[in-house]
């Protein structure tokens, strides 16, 4: 089968249309099209079906397209890998993080990566897990920077696509936030039993984060009474201190912005995230990837757990 005619499959895919696949390659469209109904010969079924504006892939088309993606990531891997070779270690590094971590991991683990090799461009993409695991499948990053709760139901597969590296590089503690008048709120150290807040409102995160959520208060005897839902950390933290609700936050997300008006305690029921890279085994050996997965295991090290 032609890689060409894979990409430029690929392209068409992408775009949804023949036209638009057209315009990004810069080809006429008959001649796209006739790629196309090559690689469908070879194929031996359709791949799209012409719609009056577009195309839509059938399902040999989207097993097709699974191929087509690995290819062009690895196609992207050896690019890199020779211009890193013949620039001495500089070329383009691409990330996908989720916010907390772009908060203060990531700036940490780019500028440590700049004093060791000045000619790595980083590239940095904000996406939580899910969205930054489908980035990294379909070629867009060459790392993802991603955590898994032990309630999310996808914690056992992320990362272990054909062709993935997940490396585990520590743990996140989850933490109890609440006003900073709340009769628990003191004192630091001692941990809450969450059974005590069961009659409080709660606000929750994104949806794994919200299940993480409903696992811990579940393994406290209740389902918590959520009314406010934010991915944004300092707003769940401006609704806290106002005495709205009470919320989990990690603590990355803590590190990155702290509101005075807020108490944050450990809580029984609590279990750490766990913090994940994840890579094309191929792009592993680029120099300048490798580099970048160095500086983030080293500004990762000893990280937390509890």
């Amino acid at each position: 089968m032609d890689a060409n005619r894979l990409l430029i499959f690929r392209e068409i895919a992408r775009t949804g249309s023949i036209a638009g696949a057209a315009r990004a390659l810069g080809w006429t469209q008959p001649a796209v099209s006739q790629h196309l109904r090559h690689l469908e010969r070879q194929a031996g079924a359709p791949l799209v079906l012409r719609r009056p504006r577009g195309v839509q892939l059938t399902e040999a088309g989207r097993a097709l397209l699974r191929h087509a993606d690995a290819i062009a990531a690895r196609l992207q891997a050896a690019e890199e890998d020779l211009d890193a070779l013949g620039q001495r270690r500089a070329g383009t590094v691409r990330l996908a993080v989720f916010p907390s971590a772009g908060a203060t991991i990531v700036p940490d683990a780019i500028s440590l990566l700049g004093r060791r090799h000045a000619g790595i461009d980083v590239r940095l993409r904000e996406a939580e897990p899910p969205q930054a695991l489908a980035l990294l499948e379909a070629g867009e990053v060459d790392v993802a920077v991603t955590f898994t709760h032990t309630a999310d139901p996808i914690a056992g597969e992320q990362g272990a696509g054909p062709g993935l590296v997940r490396v585990v590089v520590g743990g996140d503690p989850v933490r109890l936030v609440l006003p900073d008048d709340h009769p628990h709120a003191g004192p630091p150290g001692a941990p809450v039993d969450l059974k005590v807040l069961a009659g409080e409102k709660w606000i929750a995160g994104c949806e794994r984060c919200a299940a993480n959520l409903r696992e811990a208060c579940g393994a406290a005897g209740f389902a918590p009474d959520v009314r406010h839902g934010t991915d944004d950390y300092v707003a769940a933290q401006a609704l806290i201190a106002r005495g709205l609700a009470v919320g989990l936050l990690p603590q990355l997300a803590l590190d990155a912005a702290l509101h005075p008006g807020v108490a944050v305690r450990p809580a029984l029921q609590l279990r750490p995230r766990t913090l994940h890279l994840t890579y094309h085994r191929e792009a592993g050996q680029i120099p300048a990837v490798a580099g970048a997965l160095r500086a983030l295991l080293d500004t990762t090290a000893g990280r937390r757990t509890a």
